[in-house]
């Protein structure tokens, strides 16, 4: 991988060296001068071409040199990436539970990139969608086929425009943010869905509120020529006329926040500088919006196609190895809807609570769920049921006992 990372490297350098645009640029700029001078005066047409054959002749040839040492570095990065990842075909999609739901798959391209603010591409996709489904139901008729092949490309699936709008609004948010240091956007939102939040136990609106006071007791938006103490002036006026309605639930933070004035000299080195010296304040919070708006949605902050991916991309050498051994000893996948082998996940990419009866040590289904007897220990339904035998009995763990009318059913 080191080979890899060193000609990555190398050929960014090339890149950021060259001077291909550079003499494309001048190039473009000599025929448009010799356009204009024919233009003004067609009499010097002859001459100004004359003399515009050489000039255009050396800056050809130093495009060519330039673009031979770029592509010289990327063959050599080509190179070190066929020699890292070797040319192996890629798992069967013979059990691709997804080959039958087109427009699941379009939608979720679809989300993503509406997610990542890519709108004008989001557009082309769904209008391309449009496109591609109006021929189809028009060629759908003249063969008389079924109806049922064209739900594979409904649109209804797709994202409507209001939540288009609403992403829109989302990274219109986010530009304020980071790019300008604007927190009252994202300040008016939280304040306009404020019901919504509280209802999820939200604290972005005082988080957001929080580094506006920050900001501010830095100095943010002053003019430079202003003593700092003008900061610190706008960020007391900013506390009092804001973070009265937060004091019932955030008290101790506000007195944090209104302590660290006394401090104000020698902020570094007092026990509020975590506070007012966070490097990641602005990206965290950034986060925090994201997350929230869309909880608000109905949707998770992050991509769903981009953790699909990701998670893929983990499993596949998985994958990989397991179909080399089934072609070795001539098996076969025969699982439905699952993966023969279990893989290995980071914790962030587990969205599904399970739980393992310490007696029958299977895992808990929808028709096995576990079931929480009145000591309070949880087994599965199935050894709940040859435990009782339909009369009262001892909890396998503890000397308690219980009739099975008793035990209630877990929730995960």
């Amino acid at each position: 991988m080191e080979l890899v990372q060193k000609e990555h490297e190398r050929l960014l350098k090339r890149l950021k060296a060259s001077q291909s645009i550079k003499n494309v640029q001048s190039t473009i700029d000599l025929l448009q001068s010799a356009r204009d001078t024919i233009a003004s005066d067609p009499t010097q047409a002859s001459i100004t071409l004359a003399k515009l054959q050489n000039p255009v002749k050396s800056s050809f040839d130093a495009i060519n040199d330039s673009l031979k040492e770029t592509h010289g570095g990327l063959n050599k990065y080509s190179k070190a990436l066929d020699k890292l990842f070797k040319d192996r075909p890629l798992p069967s999609t013979e059990h691709d539970a997804l080959s039958s739901q087109e427009h699941l798959i379009n939608r979720a391209i679809a989300m993503h990139l509406l997610r990542e603010g890519q709108f004008s591409v989001a557009s082309t996709f769904l209008s391309e969608m449009a496109e591609h489904k109006s021929a189809y139901q028009q060629q759908t008729e003249e063969s008389d086929t079924t109806e049922s092949a064209a739900s594979l490309l409904d649109l209804e699936e797709v994202p409507s425009s209001e939540v288009r709008k609403q992403f829109a609004t989302m990274y219109y948010i986010l530009h304020e943010m980071k790019e300008n240091n604007n927190l009252l956007p994202a300040i008016q939102w939280s304040r306009d869905n404020n019901e919504a939040l509280d209802a999820r136990g939200s604290n972005l609106e005082f988080e957001l509120c929080r580094l506006q006071f920050v900001w501010l007791f830095h100095g943010g938006g002053q003019d430079p020529q202003v003593p700092v103490s003008a900061g610190r002036q706008a960020a007391l006026e900013y506390a009092r006329r804001e973070f009265h309605v937060f004091l019932p639930r955030y008290l101790r933070e506000v007195q944090q926040l209104m302590g660290a004035m006394a401090f104000c000299p020698n902020l570094q080195n007092s026990p509020y500088r975590t506070i007012f010296n966070n490097p990641s304040a602005w990206e965290d919070v950034a986060h925090s919006f994201t997350r929230e708006f869309c909880s608000l949605l109905g949707l998770s902050a992050d991509s769903p196609l981009y953790v699909a991916a990701t998670a893929g991309a983990i499993a596949l050498p998985t994958l990989l190895k397991l179909q080399t051994i089934m072609k070795t000893k001539r098996t076969e996948w025969t699982t439905d809807n699952e993966l023969p082998v279990e893989i290995p996940l980071p914790p962030s990419y587990l969205f599904h609570s399970i739980f393992v009866c310490p007696v029958s040590k299977e895992q808990t289904t929808d028709a096995n769920p576990p079931m929480m007897m009145p000591c309070g220990h949880v087994i599965a339904e199935e050894s709940l049921k040859r435990l009782c035998k339909g009369t009262r009995f001892k909890c396998p763990y503890c000397p308690s006992e219980s009739h099975p009318r008793e035990a209630r059913k877990v929730f995960l």
